[in-house]
Formats: structure tokens, C-alpha cells, sequence
């Protein structure tokens, strides 16, 4: 999966070539893909409501895996990015 912009002023591409869905964890597995740990425990050690958390075997079994991909709250910096307002996706 590919996500860019085709509009000036943004070249940030996000990609992940990975088989998340055939690597996923026995714990988030649903039927046809893969879910997040969020929805699938709906913990605050891994949904991170009140900001105050840190990364989870589950977070790090994404980012290791797509590492442009916004894996968990307080991620790393080079995963949250915004493209000016009246930018085109591809």
C-alpha cells in the first residue's frame, strides 16, 4: 500500500509493503484481516486515551513492519506529518 500526494507542497509518501495480514498476531487476527490492538482490548495501555503511554509489543509488530505508519499515540515524529489544506491523495 502506497498513500502520497500528487499535489505540490507535500512529498511525503507513506508506504508499507508488509504481509500484515498474514504476520498477524494470533490475539488481533479477524476474519480477513488484521485489527488494532485498541479495538481489540480497549485498554488504556493500548487505546493511550489520556496521552500518557508508550509503545506495546503490538505497536512495535506494525512499526517494525511499515515504519512510515503512525503506530500508537505518542509515536515517533517522523510518522505524523501534515500536507497543506486542498492537497490531492493518491
Amino acid at each position: 500500500m502506497e498513500f502520497s500526494s500528487n499535489s505540490p507542497g507535500c512529498t511525503r509518501v507513506i508506504k508499507c509493503t508488509a504481509d500484515i495480514v498474514g504476520q498477524c498476531p494470533n490475539e488481533l487476527k479477524v476474519p480477513g484481516g488484521c485489527n488494532g490492538p485498541c479495538p481489540m482490548f480497549n485498554t488504556e495501555e493500548h487505546c493511550c486515551n489520556s496521552g500518557n503511554c508508550g509503545p506495546t509489543n503490538f505497536s512495535r509488530f506494525f512499526k517494525e513492519r511499515c515504519p512510515d505508519a503512525y503506530s500508537y499515540p505518542k509515536d515517533d515524529p517522523t510518522s505524523l506529518f501534515t500536507c497543506p489544506t486542498g492537497t490531492n491523495y493518491k
